[in-house]
């Protein structure tokens, strides 16, 4: 039986793509930065009769300690890791004159060097496997900066940059690094989002009036997770999983228009959408 580890398993895509696993048969290790959803995965388990595969373990990805003594308890029990799904991540809302320096640096650690910190510990189990598969949980917003997202921004454009490196590193250990690149799904990234922000603030100026609109908008509308969970999965099936897998509303074109059209151009399109408030800004 092949085993996955998927971090951030509290809530979101890692929640839903933990269940996914275990439904195609692997052994999962799930890790949570706190046990608050610890019962209800292992409920939706048992529903599932798929309880026997699951472990559940608290792990902070910016936390060295806990990731250490996840990978050991891997290696006596596992042997191996087969897939690595760095999911763990969060969404700084904020315009650049309004974050704190201490806000900008938690983004890049849990959404950058979180994953850094993961992959670095578990490269030795994951080399054990003949064929194994790390999928990065990525974004649109790694192809194009929008107003109000710096910080999520820049940690989603790096971790496109760390996972084209690793990409290349790892091809000839028959490691095949993958990155999901999603737009807007119904996760409760948006709502911790939208939280963390002064939203009467942000009401008094056009700008941002209008910014906090469209998050509103892609917390309300956006479509069923539950996609993400089935791209995972089927990408540890293939025999040479590409790199890019660009998935939701938006998001293949944006790829697209990234790679072709000059950036003054992109620049009108966002702007003039943010005029019209109309459209997706994930």
């Amino acid at each position: 039986m092949k085993t996955v580890l998927v971090t951030g398993s509290g809530s979101g895509f890692g929640f839903i793509t933990t269940l996914e696993f275990l439904k195609k048969g692997y052994s999962v290790i799930a890790t949570m930065r706190t046990l608050q959803s610890r019962d209800e995965l292992i409920e939706r388990a048992e529903n599932e009769q798929l309880a026997s595969q699951l472990d559940i373990m608290e792990m902070d990805v910016t936390d060295e300690h806990q990731i250490q003594y996840v990978k050991d308890y891997i290696q006596i029990n596992y042997k191996k890791l087969d897939v690595l799904v760095n999911n763990a991540g969060f969404c700084q809302a904020g315009f650049i004159a309004d974050l704190t320096i201490d806000a900008f640096q938690k983004q890049l650690d849990v959404n950058l060097h979180g994953v850094f910190r993961v992959t670095k510990v578990m490269l030795p189990l994951l080399e054990q496997s003949n064929k194994a598969n790390i999928i990065n949980i990525g974004s649109v917003s790694g192809y194009a900066g929008f107003p109000g997202m710096s910080a999520y921004c820049a940690s989603k454009f790096a971790l496109a940059g760390l996972s084209e490196s690793l990409r290349i590193e790892l091809l000839p250990k028959q490691i095949f690094v993958s990155l999901v690149e999603a737009a807007s799904y119904q996760t409760e990234i948006w709502d911790k989002s939208l939280s963390s922000i002064d939203q009467l603030e942000m009401e008094k100026d056009p700008m941002k009036s209008t910014v906090l609109s469209y998050a509103q908008q892609a917390s309300k509308f956006s479509a069923d997770p539950s996609e993400v969970a089935s791209l995972i999965a089927s990408i540890c099936s293939r025999k040479k999983p590409k790199l890019h897998y660009p998935i939701g509303k938006g998001a293949r074109m944006l790829a697209f228009a990234k790679r072709l059209l000059p950036w003054t151009w992109l620049e009108k399109i966002i702007v003039k959408k943010l005029k019209h408030k109309k459209g997706n800004l994930c």
